[in-house]
């Protein structure tokens, strides 16, 4: 075999290292770029659906128009971006009646990796419930869900709902009636009497009344003789009826001829106004309280030239 058939076995070695050489280089880069899609992977597995709860249910407004609810809804981002609360829909209804409903666009955004608490703010007005719902009666409690639809922008998952729900019960308040029985004058002269109005309180509501405090102020005729307020706190028991005593003290001379026509024997109108504030298990009520239309008639006693101890008390129509 001639010299220059030799194999280049050199030469070829070179090519050979540097083909390794190469394809070393393309294996790194290669190496490097699975590498950084783990690492984009592992982002994204990262990624979850928030989470949402109803964390509390409060009632800051209740009178015998309408209840203010405020529904508390706690909502966690494990993400490591922020995402946007698109819109909230809410829906509360009892036994399947519609009570009320309605939509918040844009709602804020959830911070990344955080928590946020996102207050619906809902009004239940009692005369629309009442007209659309005849068999819901004034002084009862009523069943609710809230249905809350929280929609959320989420990257890698796009936009999802989030539904909760939340159960409770609701009273559809019914003001309490309030009669005068009788007025008595616990002391009478014209420069200081004292009467007594013995108050008869009916509370038609399926829930207690806790009574903290009440004002009023009474009128004979046209003429008002002052109020008081009440002394003591009491309980007025649920479908029940509770009995005050209620003090006025005026002075007799200042009131004209509505003094002289009750001691003339022929009578007069009276009236009281005032409130009531009350506790009851789904809040505090400041309620309005009236008498209007009654008749007062004192009749004189012994010492003031009556006819005896039958004429010691006085009538109230």
């Amino acid at each position: 075999m001639a010299s220059s058939d030799e194999p280049e076995i050199v030469e070829r070695g070179q090519k050979k290292d540097d083909k390794e050489e190469g394809e070393g280089g393309f294996i790194d880069k290669v190496k490097d770029f699975i590498h950084d899609i783990g690492e984009k992977i592992e982002e994204t597995i990262g990624f979850g659906k928030p989470t949402a709860d109803v964390s509390g249910i409060h009632i800051p407004k209740f009178n015998l128009e309408q209840a203010d609810i405020v529904v508390d809804v706690l909502i966690k981002n494990p993400n490591p971006v922020p995402i946007p609360l698109i819109d909230i829909n809410y829906l509360i209804e009892s036994d399947g009646r519609k009570l009320v409903s309605g939509l918040i666009p844009d709602s804020g955004t959830i911070h990344a990796r955080g928590e946020e608490t996102i207050k619906i703010p809902v009004s239940l007005i009692f005369d629309d419930i009442k007209s659309t719902y005849s068999e819901i009666q004034p002084g009862s409690i009523i069943p609710y869900k809230i249905k809350v639809d929280l929609i959320v922008d989420v990257p890698v998952f796009g936009r999802i709902t989030i539904p909760l729900e939340k159960t409770g019960e609701i009273p559809i308040p019914y003001k309490p009636d309030i009669d005068v029985e009788k007025i008595n004058f616990d002391r009478f002269s014209f420069e200081e009497t004292v009467a007594i109005l013995h108050l008869k309180l009916e509370n038609k509501n399926e829930f207690d009344l806790g009574l903290n405090s009440l004002d009023y102020e009474v009128w004979l005729g046209d003429q008002s003789i002052g109020g008081a307020e009440l002394a003591k706190s009491t309980k007025i028991d649920k479908n029940a009826i509770s009995y005050l005593e209620l003090p006025v003290t005026f002075r007799p001379k200042d009131l004209g001829s509505a003094l002289w026509d009750m001691i003339r024997g022929k009578g007069t109108g009276y009236s009281m106004k005032g409130h009531i504030d009350v506790d009851t298990p789904f809040g505090a009520m400041k309620l309005p309280i009236s008498k209007e239309g009654g008749m007062t008639r004192l009749k004189k006693n012994k010492e003031d030239g009556g006819g005896g101890d039958d004429d010691d008390e006085e009538e109230v129509h």
